[in-house]
């Protein structure tokens, strides 16, 4: 647990270890985009300028959709800090004091990596495929920041659970580092592992969309199934999470990620069901062709 893992000499600057994970499971996931573009493309000369520029838009939705849907629940929450963003608005903006939704991200980097798609004249389901999947390998990076921030933690685990090994359960430090955020009130006790929990559901996310884009009937049907069993798994490991700021709804009982799992789920199923019988003949995916 290393908040900050070292400062600039001379300067003081601290190099904060979530944001340093966050830039390189960016980093990653942009390589991996523009790997499999380059071995999936129907015309991988004419297509490498959009898969080498669309993750840069995805890195701007992303930080949008993050930060939006942490502002509209702290607001409809009417939480004080939802209070102080209607109080002043442009508080909204000041991303150094924290508040991302993952879930948010996900939805904004995929809305901006479409239209930056198209605009590239990229195949959209097949670049939300392959989006997706590298996406993914990106995020299990960027989780490993949570840990080591001490964000996202789980519930205090008692009785004999209390022994059960890392990643299983983790022991916060009888005394923690500065910038740590797993808080006072859990200082000593033994949590459920969430933050390595998600690292490890992101991993098996990716390597299964790597599976799935060999053996997928059209484009798009991979990208529907990582958001179907991400939902699953979020939804499932959201039920360990003991950190209260994500958003509780319903007396305590489900949270914001929750929520939205139950719906992305369902959008999920609804459209595998919709285009069961698809078949895509042009398995090169040619330039141009939307979903």
């Amino acid at each position: 647990m290393h908040p900050i893992l070292f400062e600039i000499p001379g300067l003081g600057f601290p190099i904060r270890s979530f944001g340093l994970m966050v830039v390189l499971g960016f980093l990653l996931g942009s390589y991996l985009f523009a790997r499999l573009g380059h071995r999936y493309s129907g015309d991988p000369e004419a297509e490498a300028p959009g898969y080498a520029n669309v993750p840069l838009w995805i890195l701007g939705g992303i930080l949008i959709g993050a930060r939006a849907m942490y502002v509209l629940v702290e607001v409809f929450q009417q939480s004080p800090t939802g209070k102080a963003y209607l109080a002043d608005p442009f508080k909204v903006f000041y991303y150094w004091e924290g508040g991302l939704v993952m879930y948010g991200g996900t939805f904004g980097g995929i809305a901006m990596g479409l239209w930056a798609a198209r605009r590239y004249k990229l195949h959209l389901g097949q670049a939300m495929d392959l989006g997706l999947t590298s996406g993914f390998f990106g995020l299990s990076i960027g989780r490993i920041g949570c840990l080591l921030v001490g964000d996202d933690f789980g519930k205090e685990v008692t009785g004999s659970a209390a022994d059960l090994p890392f990643p299983l359960t983790i022991k916060v430090p009888d005394v923690l580092p500065d910038g740590s955020l797993f808080g006072a009130d859990n200082v000593g006790k033994v949590l459920w592992a969430t933050q390595p929990w998600m690292t490890i559901n992101a991993i098996l996310m990716g390597v299964i969309g790597l599976w799935l884009i060999k053996r997928r009937r059209y484009a798009g049907q991979v990208s529907l199934v990582l958001l179907l069993l991400y939902s699953i798994a979020r939804f499932v490991i959201e039920s360990f999470r003991g950190d209260k700021i994500r958003g509780l709804w319903f007396n305590d009982t489900v949270s914001t990620s929750q929520l939205v799992s139950i719906g992305l789920g369902l959008l999920s199923i609804a459209l595998m069901i919709k285009w069961r019988g698809r078949r895509d003949e042009n398995r090169g995916f040619a330039p141009g062709v939307e979903v």
